[in-house]
């Protein structure tokens, strides 16, 4: 049967799939465009980007597809009002948001009719999104790559939010990696879409250097483990020795930070750096962040390829919620 779409405020995806969105430079508009032109949302992550870059690749992306393009930041950033606000200046159709909680976001959304999309990890946070004006939530489990805030497996979490969440999308994410498992969220667990991020990694179009994608491909179940971030949320990366070398230390060295990247930071070892080197493909000195399931992606396949595999196989098993 085939796939409902996904609406959030005035946009509707034709596929209800959120490409999530990767920093540092991992999901540009190059990856984002694609995304949005086979009926996805596709997402720039904006962390730890200058405002002008940001808005210059919002501007090229909406330049590009009459898609829907959002941008992800995270709240933990220093800069998170300014890119904010110059996202919604540049024209983005959506904000996603997640590290961290922003009662403040909502106000900005509502005055400038800008949806606000919320990634929560608990039905507290969950509840009270949707009581301050999120237009949809993301429920983020412990499969995902990248910042977490639960040890929660999805299918263990998302029940638990789906009783508190009534009248938004409610999106699910965390190591969903093929079309069956999109559709058995929706059918089974009452899903009104799904976020993908690291199968959008292994695609032609992601700018993340080779090196990174072939460190994905070759990657073993047992190679991708939780990391300390100085965002203060553990983190999920593959092993690489610089994860290696920071699991082995109790302490790395603090060192004057350069950036000022985060509003609060425990500055033994700069994320921004390091994620830039990861985009890079430096495998010695990045800090690769990669879903749980990332052993299960065999392929680097096109951003059209991995919209023909999910609504293939989802809509060969999707039943439509009565």
């Amino acid at each position: 049967m085939k796939l409902p779409p996904l609406k959030i405020g005035p946009y509707t995806a034709p596929v209800p799939l959120i490409q999530g969105g990767m920093s540092i430079r991992v999901s540009t508009s190059a990856l984002a465009v694609p995304v949005a032109r086979c009926g996805g949302i596709g997402t720039i992550g904006g962390s730890g980007l200058p405002v002008e870059e940001l808005q210059a690749d919002i501007r090229k992306a909406k330049s590009e597809t009459d898609g829907v393009i959002a941008v992800n930041i995270m709240f933990a950033m220093q800069n998170f009002y300014n890119l904010v606000m110059g996202s919604i200046e540049a024209g983005v159709d959506m904000i996603i948001t997640g590290a961290g909680f922003s009662r403040d976001i909502f106000k900005i959304g509502k005055d400038t009719n800008t949806p606000i999309v919320s990634i929560v990890s608990s039905p507290a946070f969950a509840r009270l999104a949707e009581k301050l004006g999120a237009a949809a939530i993301i429920v983020e489990a412990k499969e995902a790559g990248g910042h977490l805030g639960t040890d929660q497996a999805l299918r263990d979490l998302f029940p638990e939010i789906r009783k508190v969440v009534k009248k938004v999308p409610l999106i699910a994410a965390g190591g969903i990696t093929n079309g069956f498992e999109m559709a058995e969220m929706m059918d089974k667990y009452g899903a009104d879409g799904v976020q993908i991020a690291t199968r959008f990694v292994l695609t032609e179009e992601c700018s993340a250097d080779d090196n990174f994608k072939q460190a994905m491909l070759k990657a073993q179940p047992e190679d991708v483990t939780l990391i300390r971030s100085p965002v203060g949320l553990p983190g999920r990366a593959l092993k690489t020795p610089f994860v290696q070398r920071l699991a082995a230390a109790e302490e790395m060295k603090a060192k004057k930070c350069r950036w000022k990247c985060l509003k609060k930071c425990d500055h033994f070892y700069c994320i921004s750096e390091r994620l830039q080197k990861a985009y890079e493909g430096d495998l010695e000195e990045g800090l690769f962040f990669s879903g749980e399931n990332v052993w299960k992606m065999k392929e680097i396949l096109t951003v059209q390829e991995v919209f023909d595999q999910f609504v293939s196989q989802a809509e060969s098993v999707y039943k439509e919620q009565k």
